[in-house]
This record gives structure tokens, sequence and C-alpha cells, in this order.
């Protein structure tokens, strides 16, 4: 049974007081009491109280804390809307595959729950996963390892993408930009939570040259750049993807992987054949020519920075975007 606290917390709308007593109902294992609470909340909402959030916490930390099969209970599309991420991303932060796959109900949450664990390194079958995925569940080798969330009682952390360091460099001439409203759509996707979700701003340019010249196209005179390879590329692409940025819902590893292989895919013109296999998408990117940048004026927020080019079609692309809070 719930704390009988929990009422007069309930009737008070005392929020620091239920997620105070969510923690101590998680610290002993009570479960049952964390779903009596729930129940409790849900009623006192009807009747306008403003406990909703408690709601949600308590359903958050029955997905990072609880057994594999209550943990599972809460995992339904729509879930934890306002949690520090997906429900499902965080269920699969601390539980394994083979631990919760009996007790999911939805295809789809299954599907993304296989996704990330295959990408934190646990074996996941194919035949495993009870709805199909356009992406291969595990790494192809010119692919990085993936930036993968922390999550914790109080947030999440998520380690962001090593660069290397950039150098201050005078761009040239302004060059004249070119159509290419897919390839720029597809860079400006990565980050479409940040954009539509959350504060933030964005811009995609397409020119005839290299990946300065891309950068140069957006405005900037001079600028930090350092070229990266194509894994520190998919790696950036993936982490911004995987963001909410500033104050959007956080999507998770496994969809900024597929926003980082839709970018590449359309960056080769490959994106009429998706899904594109790994290979094929392997290969080709090989041509690719990287550069990670920033203007060197931001200051905080979330910035996704970058620039490639083509050698063999003479042609280049650079996004910019940031979401400060």
């Amino acid at each position: 049974m719930a704390d009988p606290s929990s009422l007069q917390l309930i009737e008070a709308s005392d929020l620091d007081g239920l997620v105070a007593l969510i923690g101590r109902l998680v610290a002993v294992g009570d479960w049952d009491g964390i779903d009596d609470l729930m129940r409790r909340c849900d009623e006192a909402v009807t009747r306008g109280k403003q406990v909703w959030g408690a709601r949600e916490y308590a359903e958050y930390r029955l997905a990072l804390d609880a057994p594999a099969e209550r943990a599972a209970t809460v995992l339904h599309v729509g879930a934890g809307r306002f949690a520090p991420g997906p429900l499902w991303e965080v269920a699969a932060s601390t539980h394994t595959w083979a631990e919760l796959a009996p007790h999911i109900t939805q295809p789809t949450i299954a599907a993304s729950v296989a996704q990330e664990r295959a990408l934190r390194g646990e074996p996941v079958a194919d035949g495993d996963v009870p709805f199909g995925t356009e992406l291969p569940l595990h790494p192809a080798p010119w692919e990085p390892g993936y930036l993968v969330a922390t999550y914790r009682a109080d947030g999440v952390d998520v380690p962001g993408p090593d660069v290397g360091d950039l150098s201050w460099v005078d761009l040239g001439q302004r060059v004249t930009r070119i159509e290419d409203r897919q390839a720029c759509d597809a860079l400006l996707d990565v980050v479409r939570p940040w954009l539509d979700e959350s504060s933030g701003r964005g811009e995609a340019v397409a020119v005839e040259g290299d990946a300065a010249d891309a950068i140069r196209a957006l405005g900037p005179h001079r600028v930090r750049l350092a070229p990266i390879d194509l894994p520190v590329a998919i790696q950036l692409m993936s982490w911004a993807g995987a963001s909410g940025g500033a104050y959007g819902r956080r999507r998770g590893t496994p969809a900024g992987r597929a926003a980082a292989w839709w970018a590449l895919a359309a960056l080769l013109g490959m994106d009429e054949e998706w899904p594109v296999s790994a290979g094929a998408l392997g290969e080709a990117a090989g041509s690719l020519r990287w550069l990670a940048w920033d203007p060197g004026d931001q200051v905080g927020g979330w910035a996704f920075h970058l620039a490639v080019g083509d050698p063999g079609e003479g042609l280049a692309w650079a996004v910019s975007a940031v979401d400060a809070r």
C-alpha cells in the first residue's frame, strides 16, 4: 500500500513531497505502493488537482528502477511525455532486451527497445524482434560507437561527440547557393525537434564547391573547424538527432541513428532507394569529406554545425542549428 501521507500530499498538490515519497518507495522496492500512488494521482487529476507531474515521475521511476516485468507496464506509445527521454529508452538503459522482451506488449516499443539494446552492445537476433526495423539492429563496421544516455532519478546525462581541436580559419569569397532541397531538408531533419518543439533555429545550404565553401555560403567569414572522418560525422548527427534540444522531447539514440542514415542517404542521392543497405551506404559515403565547425561565438545551449563535400560531384553542403536556453 502507498504511504498514507500520500493522501495529504495529493490533496495539497505537494509535488516536492510526492517526488520524495516516490523516491522512498523506489528505495524499498514497493512497486505496488507506486502503482497505488499513480491511481490516486489519476483520480485527483479528475478533480482538478495539479499532480499529473508526480504521476509522470512515478512512471519514469518504474521504467528506470523497477524489475523488468513492472518496468514494461509503462512502456506504451505516448507514455512519459514529460520525462527526460522516451520511457522505452529509460527502461532499456537499465534492463536487457532478454529481460524486457517477454513483457512488452506493443511491437513498435519492442522494436525501439531492441534497437537501443543492440546499440548498447547486447546481442539481439533479428528474429527475436516482432516488428521489423528499417536499419540493421547492429552497427555496420563503418559506424561509430553511439553515444547512449545514462538516466538518473533526477535527469539524464548524454556525452557529447569529440570532434577534436577546432582551429580558426578565414574563409574565401562567398559562393552562390544551389537548390538541393532534399539534402538540405534531411540535414535539418536531424534537429527537427529543436526547430519545431523548442526554441531553435537552423539553416542548411548546398553549393558547387567544397565543404568550406558551403560554410561560407551560410554567411561566416571566419570560423573554427576541423576535418573529421565518417564515424565521427555519424556520431555527431546521431547525437543531435537523438536529442530534443533545449526544450523539445528527446527522441532516443535509435531515432538519432536513423536521422543520420537518412541525411547520409540524401546527400548521396540514395534516399529514393530507402531502406538502403548498410554496405552500399558505407561504401558510397567513403568518398565524402567532412568538417566539424562552429562560428566561435556560441555560449551554452545546443549547437549542431557540420559541413560535407563530395569531391567526385563537386558539391558540398553545410548546416548550422542552435537551440539556446
